[in-house]
């Protein structure tokens, strides 16, 4: 796996910033920035074809708006049990605060609301964990699908699981870069944020100019190396 070149080779496209401005313009419109999400697939896709320049162009923004719109409704699929515990979680958040000033029995009140503080804690801790697996093994899907083209294969839990597993160090490589690296642009744009987003406007507007592209190139950088991924599972 070539770290390097999925840092610096969207800068080898000459129309990059271009490419990344239109994304980033697009993530920031609600219902089209699925297309984004059509975009990296794209990216993928060009990077296990061995495309020299795999940054894809705008031109069939409905194509990726439909690619998009596929894995997203995956992702809401394997996001679907936290959703539903989140849910609980909002309901369960109302016991501690109703038993605490209710009536009756105080010690079975403080014990109504200890328990469920305790079991609010737990769950927190479950989705978190569900959360982090999620993170691990949705790039998989993402490469399968970009492979294949259909809502189905977002499910072929066995064909996901071989992809993962043929070239694991890869993967895990890949996965643990890019967390590494969106919290390493997380941190330097929340300091962009304290020194400038305080002005109004400009300085709001800048800061949400700065995110987005961060946001774009970081999702870049994120298909190219799980696209590196794939190549390395057919060569298998």
């Amino acid at each position: 796996m070539d770290i390097g070149k999925s840092i610096t080779f969207v800068a080898e496209d000459e129309k990059w910033l271009e490419k990344l401005g239109i994304g980033a313009l697009i993530t920031a419109v609600p219902i089209l920035n699925f297309a984004w999400s059509g975009f990296m697939v794209d990216l993928m896709r060009n990077v296990a074809a061995g495309e020299p320049k795999p940054l894809p162009g705008w031109s069939d923004l409905g194509d990726k708006f439909i690619k998009g719109l596929i894995i997203t409704l995956a992702g809401m699929i394997y996001a679907l049990p936290a959703i539903l515990v989140g849910c609980f979680l909002f309901g369960l958040s109302f016991v501690p605060l109703i038993a605490v000033s209710g009536e009756g029995d105080q010690g079975l009140n403080q014990g109504l609301a200890l328990g469920s503080t305790g079991l609010l804690i737990a769950a927190g801790c479950c989705i978190g964990l569900y959360a982090l697996l999620i993170s691990f093994v949705f790039p998989g899907v993402f490469i399968n699908y970009s492979r294949q083209g259909s809502f189905g294969s977002c499910f072929q839990f066995g064909e996901i699981m071989r992809l993962i597993t043929a070239n694991l160090g890869e993967y895990v490589t890949a996965w643990v870069v890019t967390l590494v690296a969106g919290l390493l642009v997380g941190f330097v744009m929340g300091v962009v944020g304290m020194l400038v987003g305080w002005i109004p406007c400009i300085g709001w507007l800048f800061v949400w100019a700065i995110s987005a592209i961060a946001g774009a190139y970081l999702g870049s950088v994120y298909a190219h190396l799980f696209g590196q991924v794939g190549v390395s599972f057919l060569n298998q």
